[in-house]
């Protein structure tokens, strides 16, 4: 009761996680993520990337003694405290049937018009919104039908920054975004401050600037290390850059 805010230091200890009468889809986790920087997680579909970090803001509840925030086992966190201290960014975003910028100020009642348009600005969306007959008072339908798969995910980054965070979780946020308008909004985002941010992608391209990259298999942590440590140990990560590198080249020509 006593916690009235949080750093954003993120620790699993021996974390083992199944859900109800299934085998284990996380198996003796053991990562520290110091406050304020970058960590990124790849690994196959079903390798339990999604489920690592839904244990950070209690969206499944984890084994008390697995998960801490700031040394503190996040069962002990109010979860009020909790989740207003974590932003987060799903690959499939909802959005309500209201206006844009009310989608963008959900859950901070007290925004004002230009502190709307400055995270806007920092999910690189608000050069399309100026495009809009209604700008931000467009009404986006129901699950934001009326913007593209793009827009719904900037419109998602641009809720979860409008409060700056103290931790930023990014699930494959950017799966339906440009490399350049990626690179666009990473650039901001490292501008909000001391913030612990989180990237799930299966692209290199998102997560090779990260301070510390992991790669999941199995529910294990199988590889640690920035991106030319991972590239130079020749497994699973660096034939993922390397398949992807092919790519590229083929696409160029």
């Amino acid at each position: 009761e006593k916690i009235t805010e949080l750093n954003g230091e993120i620790e699993f200890r021996h974390l083992t996680f199944a859900y109800s009468n299934s085998a284990p889809v996380l198996k003796d986790i053991n990562l520290k993520i110091d406050s304020g920087s970058t960590l990124a997680i790849v690994g196959a579909t079903g390798a339990g990337k999604t489920t690592l970090v839904d244990l950070i803001p209690r969206i499944y509840q984890p084994e008390r003694g697995s998960v801490f925030i700031d040394g503190i086992d996040t069962r002990d966190i109010p979860l009020k405290i909790l989740r207003t201290s974590i932003g987060m960014v799903q690959q499939e975003s909802f959005l309500f049937s209201d206006l844009l910028k009310n989608n963008i100020a959900y859950g901070a009642d007290s925004a004002t018009e230009t502190e709307i348009e400055v995270a806007a600005r920092n999910a690189d969306l608000l050069s399309q919104i100026d495009e809009f007959p209604n700008q931000f008072d467009t009404h986006v339908g129901e699950r934001g039908k009326t913007l593209s798969g793009g827009q719904r995910q900037r419109t998602a980054i641009a809720r979860a920054i409008m409060t700056p965070p103290k931790i930023l979780i990014l699930d494959d946020a950017f799966a339906s975004v440009d490399t350049h308008t990626e690179d666009t909004i990473l650039d901001r985002l490292k501008q909000l401050g001391n913030c612990t941010t989180i990237l799930i992608s299966h692209r290199i391209s998102t997560v090779k600037a990260a301070d510390q990259i992991v790669v999941l298999h199995d529910g294990r942590i199988v590889e640690v290390g920035t991106h030319q440590d991972l590239v130079s140990q020749n497994g699973i990560y660096a034939n993922i850059h390397q398949k992807q590198l092919l790519k590229e080249e083929i696409e160029s020509l």
